[in-house]
C-alpha cells in the first residue's frame, strides 16, 4: 500500500471520522481471512489505539475476517476486563489474546555483536537474540496491524513502531538486552531522537527478519486537552473508545520505515516541551488508572530528568502505586538491590553473586534509569504502600493525602504554578512528553 500520512490542520487534531476513514482506506483491497492486532495495553491508553483497534476489528468482523487481539504487553501484567472495555470500546474480552515475554516467544536470530558495537561505539559488544511471539511468524495471519504512539521514550528516544513488536511481544533477552544497551548508551544521549542505538537494533531486526511479514503500522502523535488537563480518571464509556481528553495531531500508516520517520518529526514538535530554566521544584500526578508500580511510575523520573535542576526536588504524586515491579521476580529484584545510582546498580551487576540481576538486564536498566544519580531528590507520595517500603529502595517517602492537598492536582494548571508563595512546575501525565533545559540541550 502506499502510505497514509495525515495531519491535523488545527490544534483540536483529528476528527474520529478522519481517523477510521483513513484506517478504512488502508485496509480497502486487501483480500484477508484472518488478522491480528498487536496494540499496546493500558499504561498506553492515551495512545487513542484502543480506537483505532476497535475501527479495525470491526470493519474486518463485518467482511467475516477472524480478528485475533494480542496486546504488547512487553513484561506488563495482562489487561483487566474494566481496561479492555475502557480502551477497545464493545469489542469482546474473549478475543484477548495474552503475551508471556518468557514462554510464547521464537527465536528468529541474532543481531552480531560487531553490528552492535557499531550502533553504540563500542560500548555493547555482545549478540542480541531477535525473539518474538509465535503468533506473528504464523503464516495463517494475512495481515499484522500494530497501532500505537509515537513519543519520547527513555530506551529506545522515541516510541513504538518496530519497538511494539521486538519489546511489545518480544522475548526475554530482546527485551532485557534492548534496555541495558540504552542504559549504558545513557538516556539522555537517546530522549526524544531518533536513530539511536536501540533504534538501530529494531531497524536491524525488522530488516533481516520481518522483512516478509504483512505488518501494518498505525501511529498516532497525540497530546492532552484542556478536558483531561488533570490526567485523572482516565475514562470513557464503554462503547466509545475515544480516550477522553486526548488531541490527535497525526495519524501515519504503512508497511515500513517511512511512516515512522514522519510520526517522529511530528512528535518531536508536539512532545517535547523545552523549559526555559531548569526546574527546582517539579511535581508529577500518576493517574492510579494507569500507574499501579514504581516502573511504570518512573515515567516521572525518565522524562523530567533533562529539566530538573541540580539540587532540585522532583515529588511524585502516585495514588495508585501498591508494587514495585509489574511481576513478583522484577518486584523482587527492585526491592533486593534498589533505585541507588548509575555506578552503584553497575558495581552489583558485575558481582559473580549478584546472577539474578545479570539474568534480568532490564530490571537493572530499570534501576539506573529510576535514579537521579544524587543530582536531585525524588519523593514519593502515595497511600497503598508503605513508606517504609519506598524509602528502603532509594527514594524519599511521604504521605499522599498530605503532599496532594497542597499540591492539588485537581487545581494545578499544567507548567508553572505558585503554592504558598513557592514556584512550582505541574506535569499531570508523564507518559505523554519530555521536559528539557532549553539552556542546557545539546541537539
Amino acid at each position: 500500500m502506499k502510505d497514509i500520512d495525515l495531519v491535523a490542520r488545527t490544534e483540536r487534531g483529528l476528527s474520529p471520522e478522519e481517523i477510521r476513514t483513513a484506517l478504512l482506506a488502508a485496509l480497502e483491497g486487501r483480500r484477508l481471512n484472518k488478522v491480528l492486532i498487536l496494540p499496546p495495553d493500558f499504561t498506553r491508553y492515551h495512545s487513542n489505539a484502543g480506537f483505532l483497534t476497535n475501527v479495525c476489528y470491526h470493519a474486518l468482523t463485518q467482511r467475516g475476517v477472524q480478528v485475533d487481539i494480542l496486546p504488547a504487553l512487553g513484561t506488563h501484567v495482562p489487561m483487566t476486563r474494566q481496561q479492555w472495555q475502557t480502551m477497545f470500546g464493545d469489542i469482546p474480552f474473549d478475543r484477548m489474546l495474552v503475551h508471556n515475554w518468557r514462554t510464547d516467544v521464537v527465536k528468529l536470530g541474532e543481531v552480531p555483536g560487531d553490528c552492535l558495537s557499531e550502533m553504540t561505539e563500542g560500548l555493547w559488544t555482545e549478540p542480541i537474540a531477535v525473539e518474538i511471539n509465535h503468533r506473528v511468524m504464523d503464516p495463517s495471519y494475512d495481515l499484522i496491524i500494530s497501532p500505537g504512539q509515537v513519543v519520547p521514550h527513555e530506551v529506545i528516544g522515541m516510541s513504538n513502531h518496530a519497538k511494539n513488536l521486538f519489546v511489545g511481544v518480544g522475548g526475554s533477552e530482546m527485551i532485557n538486552k534492548s534496555h541495558m544497551v540504552g542504559a549504558v548508551y545513557g538516556m539522555e544521549r537517546m530522549m526524544g531522537r531518533d536513530h539511536t542505538p536501540v533504534r538501530k537494533l529494531f531497524d536491524y531486526g525488522m530488516e533481516h527478519f520481518l522483512s516478509d511479514r504483512p505488518i501494518l503500522f498505525a501511529l498516532t502523535v497525540t497530546t492532552a486537552g484542556p478536558t483531561d488537563a488533570a490526567g485523572m480518571g482516565a475514562q470513557c464509556p464503554p462503547a466509545n473508545p475515544w480516550a477522553r481528553g486526548v488531541r490527535v495531531h497525526g495519524l501515519f500508516l504503512g508497511e515500513g520505515r517511512e511512516c515512522l520517520t514522519h510520526a517522529v518529526k511530528l512528535a518531536q514538535q508536539k512532545n517535547i516541551d523545552f523549559v526555559p530554566h531548569a526546574l527546582k521544584k517539579c511535581v508529577v500526578y500518576l493517574d492510579p488508572d494507569e500507574f499501579g508500580s514504581t516502573w511504570l511510575g518512573n515515567k516521572a523520573v525518565y522524562r523530567t530528568r533533562m529539566a530538573m535542576a541540580d539540587g532540585g526536588e522532583l515529588i511524585i504524586l502516585a495514588p495508585g502505586v501498591e508494587r514495585f515491579g509489574e511481576d513478583d521476580q522484577v518486584d523482587a529484584l527492585i526491592r533486593k538491590y534498589g533505585y541507588r545510582g548509575r555506578l552503584h546498580t553497575l558495581a552489583q551487576f558485575k558481582k559473580p553473586e549478584n546472577q539474578d540481576l545479570r539474568d534480568n538486564m532490564g530490571a537493572a536498566a530499570h534501576l539506573i534509569h529510576g535514579s537521579s544519580d544524587g543530582r536531585f531528590t525524588i519523593t514519593y507520595a502515595v497511600k497503598k504502600i508503605s513508606k517504609a517500603e519506598i524509602e528502603a529502595v532509594g527514594f524519599r517517602a511521604a504521605d499522599y493525602d498530605t503532599l496532594s492537598a497542597k499540591y492539588d492536582p485537581r487545581k494545578l494548571q499544567y507548567g508553572r504554578n505558585e503554592v504558598d508563595g513557592e514556584q512550582i512546575y505541574f506535569i499531570p501525565n508523564p507518559a505523554l512528553g519530555l521536559w528539557i533545559n532549553k539552556e542546557t540541550f545539546e541537539p
